[in-house]
């Protein structure tokens, strides 16, 4: 697989902002089921091998889940600060639950669970989402670091279009990347 051209701006951004741990998350935009958008903050956990999908993680039990299942499209916003860069990222969501049938991306999950702190396990095991709250639900025992537990997700966004406006400079500097099966990648300049 060949790396997108947005990779590059990217990875770039991403290297010079990494002094600030923030600039890890980003924001993802979903669709409610009354056509509404639901937005929230998750983390980048890094690319899936050899692709150009962001890997995020999110509990099955979720409304955001629910919403993937309802309608795939999603839409990431992410700003750097110190470059002064905003990438919006928008395409297709995958979430890939324990009964996925694909192994590759099946690894994925369990390696993407491994790679948590215990501290982020447990949460996992907490009482369901969203529902009124439980104090009792938030003392569970350590869940195994190996096996993840069944409804949490590896959620993967495959991007087709990718808005890369960088706000130093006059005039500033915006770009369009855009996939399509017939051509693959494109890059247009416009107007900020």
């Amino acid at each position: 697989m060949t790396l997108a051209p947005w990779r590059s701006p990217l990875a770039r951004a991403l290297h010079r902002n990494r002094s600030l741990v923030y600039a890890r998350y980003f924001q993802l935009a979903t669709i409610r089921a009354d056509g509404h958008p639901a937005n929230r903050t998750v983390v980048f956990r890094g690319f899936l091998d050899n692709t150009n999908q962001l890997k995020m993680i999110t509990d099955a039990r979720s409304e955001k889940a629910d919403q993937i299942d309802q309608n795939a499209w999603g839409e990431a916003c992410w700003y750097f600060p110190k470059t002064r860069e905003q990438f919006r990222l928008l395409g297709q969501l995958t979430l890939v639950r324990d009964n996925c049938t694909d192994a590759h991306l099946l690894e994925a999950r369990a390696r993407s669970w491994q790679e948590l702190s215990d501290a982020a396990r447990v949460q996992f095991a907490w009482s369901n989402p969203g529902v009124p709250r439980d104090d009792t639900g938030f003392n569970p025992p350590l869940p195994d670091a190996i096996t993840p537990l069944s409804h949490f997700c590896l959620l993967l966004l495959d991007s087709t279009r990718i808005d890369h406006l960088e706000l130093k400079g006059d005039p500033q500097n915006r770009s369009i990347y855009s996939f399509s099966d017939a051509i693959g990648w494109s890059m247009q300049s416009v107007n900020p």
